[in-house]
Formats: structure tokens, C-alpha cells, sequence
């Protein structure tokens, strides 16, 4: 040892002159590498004398001890934790296989995701456009107070009695449900969501330091609430606040009168805060729509989720809301707006205008989604062994599918399947659950395009499931063909 100590510094050199050698000697050579691998799983930090070295064996295993241990030969840049611990999203994952698909030629019909191609309104363009700009300034980090005013206008319309300082323009609904749960909960703190649930929950989770607790609906029942004793069984002292995405991504399931109550007495039984996500609100075909800002006596436990993104075909302009009634939780989650100044200024113009289109702007939008709804559901029963329950809102649909694997099969539609130069992309259901092994055999589909693509789009997946070597023999389809 105290030979090294007095050396290590040219072995230092040394090992760093001649890395990329010793790299390939140690990982190549089969017994060194098992040497090698041995040493770093058992002293294993990427500073060690082993992980410096081998620097292309950094993604071997390791153990959050490992990562902690101090380094004595010399430092390197790590990643932080929560840096490795942030899920990358489900949805956009394939997203390299369909450039890939594309650059061969074939025509991809996306399914996977919820980009509306439903034309934006010119008027809230047109209002941008327009606008008499000379300095973009910041505007108020609640939003501008214009706008807020005439969202009260909006959320009136809709059924829900607000003021305008109840109402936070935030960045995208996204930026919402990050002050949602950096104002109400702790790190360590636990959120109950029915799953399957739009995947970047656990991202939002992530980044807050909460844990997300899964109960699991069944789409032998079109996805309906799980029962409220599901909930009951999962609650803990951590537990502090119920998800809900009303009507659902990705299911498309439209929650009822009596389900949506059922959550508001479960909430101000054990006093937890409903975070509820209404961002479909106007895409309702079957039943009654409810938001939980409508609950009697839930007033001061509700944080509304918002967004322009879908209602206006306008993803990109990136505006949200953040709505609450409980003072002390807008108070708090202003401090986290004002770190981050003001939300995006133009886009609240666009987001001011869209609140001016008439009454009727959403019938033909509505109407085609639902046109695409019955064709998407109709013709997917139709193929054998196959089942998609009849969702009740949104633009999403969740179908089980006679296939071994969907991450596997949603691959392999992109890298070795075409029908007539065509094929569709679809989201494996996988990454909308939190519970592991569930959702292997179904898949998300988007109908966010025109009767004429779906139709092109069934077409490949019926065929697709023909060809497929990992078919497996389906299950008998449900009874079910609308929400239970």
C-alpha cells in the first residue's frame, strides 16, 4: 500500500495515457472480464481504480452504495439519482424506428400519440398576428390578469364558479401538475392513481420525490373506477392525494356522477387533496361530464390540472391552468411561479382569443372525434381475438391484442413489417401501468386522424396480426362494450 500511494499518481498517467488499451484488454479478454466485472460489483463506483478505467463498462450494474463511495484516484462527473431515476417516456420511445421506417420509404400512420390533427382556430393565430407588440415583456407570474378574467368566463360556461385569483396560467397543463405536487406534497409522500394512467405522471412524480401508488382498472369493464376499497387498502400514513384523469387518457373512460363522488368522500375521509387532470372536458360522447370542482363540500381539497393543448388543437402553444380554491395552496404554489417568472406571453394572447370563439366552435371537432371513435372501436372488435371497450371521452383507446409482447410487436411493426408500403405505430400499454407485467398484451391507440388514415391504419394492424411470429391464442373477447 504504500508503494501505491507513492506511485498512483504515475500509475495515473499511465492508465489514462493508455486507456482506450486497457479498456479493450480488460472487457474483451473473456477471464480479465470476469475479473474485472467481479471487482466492480463488489467495490463498484465509477471512481474506483476499476471504474476508471474501464470506461466502457460504465453501464455495468451498480449499487447506490457504489455510487456514493469517495473516490481516491480522481474525480468524475456523475449523474444525479433523481437524474437516473426519471422514467423516459413510453410514448416517444419508437420514435427512432418510425424515422427509421420512414427513411426506408414506408408511409406511418401514428397512433401512438395525442397530436390532434384537428386545425388549430385561425382566430387565436390570428390574434398573435395581430397583436401590437413592441416589448414582450413578462407578464404577471399568475398570468395575465386579462386572461385569468376571461377564463372565469370560460370555467362559468363549463359549470365551475371561479374567481381569476383562483386561476394560475402555468406552461403547458404539465407545469400544473408539478406545482400541484410541489405545493401539497412532501418527498416521500405517496399519490393513489388508477392505472393504466398517462405515463408522465410518474415522470411529474419523479421529479417531486412522491411515489406513485397503482390500483388497477380492468378493461373487461371498459377501465371504470376500481373500487373505492381498492383505495381504502392502499392508503398509508404517507398517502396524500388522489389522481384523476376525467375523461381518461389513455383509456378514454368518462367517470360518472356516483364514481366521482365516491372520490370526494374518500378524499375528505382521510383528508387527501384531489389532483383532478381535465384536459378532454369538451370531448365527452356518452354520459355525463363532471369535474371535481362541481363536488360539494370538496372545495378546499381540489387542484384543478388545465389545458389549451387539446380543447384547441394547440400543443405547441404550450399554456395551462392551475386552478384551487384552497388560498393557502395558491399561495404556495405562486412562490414556484414566481422562480419561473411568467408563463409563455404570446401564447397567453392565443390562449385569451380562443376563449372568444362561439359556442358552437367545438360541435365539429367533437362530432369527428366521435365519428373516428366508432369507426377505431368498430373495426378493431371486428378482427379476431381482439377487444377494445367503447371509451366514453377523449381521443384514446386501449385495445387487447392477441400478441405475446407489446413493446416487442410495436417494434416490430416499424422494423420488419409493412402492408402496401404502409404501416401504423402504435403505444404499448406497458408504459401506462405502474404495476410491472401488467398491460403486456394491449396497446394505446390515438384516433387524432382522419376516418380515411384509420381506416388505412386497421388495415396494416389486421394484417400485422396475422404475420406476427409472437400471436398467441386470445382470450374470449368481453361483454363488455362501453364503460360498466
Amino acid at each position: 500500500m504504500v508503494w501505491w500511494f507513492k506511485c498512483r499518481k504515475k500509475v495515473k498517467w499511465l492508465i489514462v495515457l493508455f486507456r482506450d488499451e486497457i479498456t479493450d484488454l480488460l472487457y474483451n479478454v473473456p477471464y480479465l472480464k470476469c475479473v474485472t466485472t467481479f471487482f466492480y460489483e463488489m467495490f463498484g463506483t465509477k471512481r474506483c481504480f476499476y471504474g476508471m478505467i474501464l470506461t466502457k463498462v460504465s453501464q455495468l450494474p451498480h449499487t447506490n452504495t457504489a455510487k456514493r463511495k469517495s473516490a481516491y484516484l480522481w474525480p468524475m462527473l456523475t449523474i444525479s439519482q433523481r437524474g437516473q431515476d426519471m422514467p423516459p417516456s413510453p410514448i416517444r420511445k419508437l420514435v427512432p424506428f418510425a424515422e427509421a421506417a420512414k427513411k426506408k420509404g414506408i408511409k406511418v400512420y401514428h397512433l401512438n400519440i395525442g397530436q390532434p390533427d384537428i386545425e388549430t382556430p385561425p382566430a387565436i393565430l390570428d390574434a398573435v398576428k395581430h397583436a401590437d407588440i413592441k416589448v414582450l415583456e413578462y407578464s404577471h407570474s399568475a398570468g395575465n390578469e386579462s386572461y385569468r378574467r376571461k377564463l372565469v368566463e370560460y370555467y362559468k360556461r363549463v359549470g365551475i364558479e371561479v374567481s381569476h385569483d383562483q386561476i394560475m396560467i402555468t406552461t403547458g397543463g404539465s407545469e400544473a401538475i408539478l406545482f400541484g405536487f410541489f405545493t401539497c406534497l412532501n418527498p416521500g409522500d405517496e399519490v393513489i392513481i388508477p392505472e393504466p394512467f398517462y405515463a408522465n405522471y410518474n415522470g411529474f412524480a419523479c421529479t417531486a420525490g412522491v411515489k406513485v401508488v397503482p390500483i388497477t382498472s380492468h378493461i373487461e369493464n371498459g377501465f371504470a373506477l376500481p373500487p373505492i376499497d381498492a383505495f381504502e387498502k392502499v392508503i398509508t400514513p404517507r398517502t396524500r392525494g388522489i389522481v384523476v384523469c376525467n375523461p381518461n387518457n389513455p383509456t378514454g373512460y368518462l367517470y360518472s356522477r356516483e364514481e366521482m363522488e365516491a372520490l370526494r368522500d374518500i378524499c375528505i375521509r382521510h383528508d387527501l387533496y384531489l389532483f383532478s387532470d381535465e384536459a378532454y372536458r369538451e370531448f365527452c360522447y356518452d354520459g355525463e361530464y363532471i369535474s371535481a370542482m362541481q363536488l360539494p363540500g370538496l372545495e378546499q381539497h381540489v387542484v384543478l390540472m388545465d389545458t389549451i393543448s387539446k380543447r384547441y388543437s394547440a400543443c405547441g402553444a404550450r399554456i395551462g391552468t392551475f386552478v384551487t380554491k384552497n388560498k393557502a395552496v395558491y399561495d404556495a404554489a405562486m412562490k414556484f411561479a414566481q422562480a419561473r417568472l411568467s408563463p409563455p406571453g404570446l401564447a397567453q394572447i392565443m390562449g385569451e382569443a380562443a376563449v372568444d370563439l362561439p359556442d358552437h366552435y367545438f360541435d365539429a371537432p367533437k362530432a369527428e372525434y366521435q365519428a373516428r371513435r366508432d369507426l377505431l372501436v368498430s373495426r378493431l372488435n371486428a378482427m379476431e381475438d381482439v377487444f377494445c371497450p367503447n371509451p366514453g371521452g377523449a381521443f384514446y383507446a386501449i385495445a387487447r391484442l392477441p400478441i405475446d409482447d407489446a413493446d416487442t410487436f410495436c417494434q416490430w411493426l416499424l422494423e420488419s413489417f409493412s402492408y402496401n408500403g404502409q404501416t401504423v405505430m402504435l403505444a404499448p400499454a406497458t408504459g401506462f401501468y405502474g404495476t410491472p407485467g401488467l398491460g403486456k398484451n394491449e396497446v394505446r391507440l390515438a384516433y387524432v386522424l382522419n376516418l380515411d388514415a384509420i381506416n388505412g391504419a386497421m388495415d396494416c394492424l389486421e394484417k400485422a396480426l396475422q404475420e406476427y411470429p409472437g400471436r398467441v391464442a386470445g382470450k374470449t373477447k368481453s361483454a363488455a362494450t362501453a364503460q360498466g
